[in-house]
């Protein structure tokens, strides 16, 4: 009977554990809303928008326990050209991003700088990375 129930425990461990612990942590990672923000700046208030950026982003990453990356980068060739990855731990975080008042201080302050916006949803092709 020792054998036996030594033989459970070991299954239950090696086998059955890491699968439940494993499908609830991808469970989790298929909450987060991740989304590219792809925006065309105004080249005349370029700087005034890259120092309004900064600050909402630096304010919401040190805030807002559910907002887990902004990473905005502009491209080399087109630096009027800024896309931003949002991750946030879910669509409630997001939701409490937005109304923020350092958001809103940044929604505000940079609507005549900013000439197109697209937000494009996209679903994580390695979700449990983790950014260093």
């Amino acid at each position: 009977m020792k054998i036996y129930k030594s033989a459970v425990n070991l299954i239950l461990f090696t086998v059955i554990l890491p699968f439940i612990v494993g499908n609830n942590a991808l469970a989790q990672e298929k909450k987060q809303l991740v989304r590219l923000a792809k925006l065309v700046i105004d080249s005349a208030q370029l700087n005034t928008y890259k120092t309004a950026l900064k600050e909402e982003i630096e304010a919401s990453v040190r805030l807002e326990a559910g907002v887990l990356t902004l990473y905005a980068v502009a491209e080399k060739d087109n630096p009027t050209h800024i896309t931003i990855l949002e991750i946030y731990a879910d669509t409630a975080a997001y939701m409490a991003h937005v109304k923020t008042p350092h958001f809103l201080k940044y929604k505000t302050a940079t609507q005549s700088m900013v000439k197109s916006l697209e937000l494009v949803e996209t679903v994580p092709l390695i979700p449990g990375m983790k950014i260093k």
